[in-house]
Order: structure tokens, then C-alpha cells, then sequence
């Protein structure tokens, strides 16, 4: 696999776990998960998102950060959890939960998603309206490995970049199809997005996230068996 899209190709769809948020009983199996990604990223490409451009997201235990990721990543945007409040031009989709929406100011160029309660602005989209009702197809943008894909601690990293630190995490920590990987820690930190949101997806594995989650793998949070790593 050279890119992230290819974690979520339609050959890896099917009923294993893929998902879940214990703190509200969600839960995504492999083909809900890919199929998920690939509306999220439809949806952001008709808000003008496209390879080399900004979409930040909410540094939130939940499936809409994690499932927007993977479809913003197809299109070769570039992600970035927890962005500043001032949100800045090269930013083109800010997606929050609708009760956090007020905190951040925004320029035209960039368009508002939230999830959560429904907006009162018709301005702002509204994830679980828009993006489950667009097409439930693989988005067809071309992504090279050598693509940008996520922003954090001052730095970018590339597709191949992450998926190689990813493929080191796995092999490491013996991460397979029936290993639960629980994410306890901070998305914006480069180690818990790499190894807690890319790693388990890539293995097969189960990914749980939030401080409730439990695991053979922990990632993140004072009993992490992950510690710092190097993302290349």
C-alpha cells in the first residue's frame, strides 16, 4: 500500500471490526468504515477540497474526526487535527462538532462542517445530513506516496511517510486482524494519529477510541505501550 486511499479500498471492505467509540456505543465494521471514507471525501471534494490543500479537524474521541481523515487523505489534502481558533486561508474545510463552532473565526475560503446538533447557519453543512447522503463510491483522485497528508508540531508528513512508520508500529507490536488497538491520547499529537488512527486500519485490526477504549495495543495516555517514534 502506497498511500492511505489504498487502506481503504474496496478490496478491504467486510463484517470485521473496524471502528468503534465505546463512550456512545458506535461501532463500524469494514465495509461501513470504507464506504463511510469514501463519502466523507466525495462530500469534501464538492467544498473544493483537493490534493495539497487544508482540512482541519477536531481533535475529538469520535468517528467523524477519524472517518474524515481517511476521506480527506483520498483526495491528497492535508490534515490537521486541533488547528488554531484563527483558522487560516489555506484552510478549505474546518469540520467541529456544532457546539465548538462558535470558537473559531474563519475567511471565506474555508467552508464549516459540523456534526453534532444540527446548524442554525444554512451557511455551515452538516455532517450527518451531507455526507451520508453522498455517493458511496471511491473517490478518484490521484494521491503520489510523496503527498503531504498530515500537518502537526510544526511539520508535514507524507503518505508514505506515515505509512511506513505505520508498517514499523505493526510489525513492532504484532498488530493483526483480531488485535483491538485502543487510542487514549491527544489526534494531534504525530505518534497517536500514526500509529492509534493509521496503523490498526492498515493491519485490520480494530480500532477504539476515547479514554473509555481498551485494547491489546494502548496508544497514547500515561499507560501507552507506544511511545514517541520517529514518523519516515
Amino acid at each position: 500500500m502506497d498511500v492511505i486511499g489504498d487502506v481503504i479500498a474496496r478490496d478491504r471492505r467486510s463484517d470485521r471490526p473496524a471502528l468503534s467509540v465505546p463512550a456512545v456505543g458506535r461501532r463500524y465494521d469494514y465495509r461501513r468504515f470504507c464506504t463511510s471514507a469514501w463519502k466523507a471525501g466525495n462530500f469534501l471534494r464538492l467544498l473544493g477540497v483537493r490534493e495539497g490543500v487544508g482540512v482541519d479537524l477536531a481533535d475529538d474521541p469520535t468517528a467523524e474526526p477519524v472517518l474524515t481523515l481517511y476521506g480527506a487523505a483520498s483526495l491528497g489534502a492535508v490534515v490537521r487535527f486541533d488547528p488554531p481558533r484563527e483558522v487560516g486561508d489555506d484552510t478549505r474545510a474546518l469540520v467541529v462538532p456544532a457546539a465548538d463552532l462558535e470558537e473559531y473565526a474563519v475567511g471565506p475560503a474555508t467552508k464549516r462542517v459540523v456534526y453534532g446538533d444540527p446548524p442554525s447557519d444554512p451557511s455551515v453543512s452538516y455532517f450527518e445530513r451531507d455526507v451520508w447522503s453522498e455517493n458511496p463510491t471511491e473517490p478518484p483522485d490521484h494521491v503520489d506516496p510523496g503527498d503531504p497528508l498530515l500537518r502537526a508540531d510544526g511539520a508535514e508528513y507524507s503518505h508514505g511517510d506515515v505509512l511506513r512508520t505505520a508498517g514499523t508500529i505493526v510489525e513492532e507490536y504484532e498488530i493483526g486482524p483480531d488485535s483491538v488497538v485502543a487510542v487514549r491520547g491527544s489526534f494531534s499529537t504525530p505518534t497517536v494519529a500514526v500509529a492509534g488512527l493509521v496503523a490498526p486500519i492498515l493491519a485490520g485490526a480494530h480500532l477504539a477510541v476515547g479514554p473509555e477504549s481498551e485494547g491489546d495495543v494502548v496508544v497514547g495516555g500515561a499507560e501507552s505501550d507506544v511511545r514517541t517514534v520517529e514518523i519516515g
